[in-house]
This record gives structure tokens, sequence and C-alpha cells, in this order.
């Protein structure tokens, strides 16, 4: 997510070519690079499991709009499946997570 973050704020070929072939504006990408590092911050950040909740259900509601978009317009397999991957690492991280690092 770190490296999506980057690309993302930085405006990359690739991110740029991904989010005009799915038809948003241009200018969500620093948003939503900003919101993708926050999210990894938060991540790395030791204690504050609310938050912790909040940036996987951020990466949840990101990566699986992510797929279902490229879905819709018709996207290679390839840009289909990177988001699902990462949605199921995500998925992993959190369900792999210690006992001591969940809300109870």
């Amino acid at each position: 997510m770190t490296a999506v973050g980057i690309a993302c704020v930085m405006q990359t070929d690739l991110a740029l070519g991904a989010i005009r072939h799915l038809g948003y504006p241009e200018y969500l990408l620093p948003l939503l690079g900003v919101w993708n590092l926050l999210g990894v911050a938060a991540l790395l950040l030791i204690g504050f499991p609310r938050l912790k909740e909040w940036a996987y259900a951020g990466f949840a509601f990101e990566l699986s709009s992510a797929a279902y978009s490229h879905v819709v317009t018709g996207g290679p397999w390839p840009a289909i499946a990177g988001p699902i991957i990462l949605l199921v690492l995500a998925l992993a991280s959190y369900l792999l997570r210690p006992e001591n690092r969940r809300l109870h």
C-alpha cells in the first residue's frame, strides 16, 4: 500500500493510466495516495487498535472498489488481479494479528 500511495501522490504514468482507464478524475490520485500513506502509518503505529481497524476497513473499501471498477470497465486480468491480491494480503494481515493487537 506504501508503493500504491507513493505512485498516486507522484502521479506516475502507471497510476495516471489506470485512473484514466477507469474514468475517474485525475485530481483523485493525490488524495488516494495521501489516504493510503496515512493508512500505512496507522498500521505501523504502536497502539491505537481502533485506528488500525479503520485503516484496514479503508484498504478493504479501496481495494474492492478498484477491483470492481477494473472488472466493470473491462480491464485486463493483471489490473483486476492486482487489487484482489492486495486485498487478500490485507485480509490475511488483519486476521493473523496477535490477540493483544485486536479490539475486544
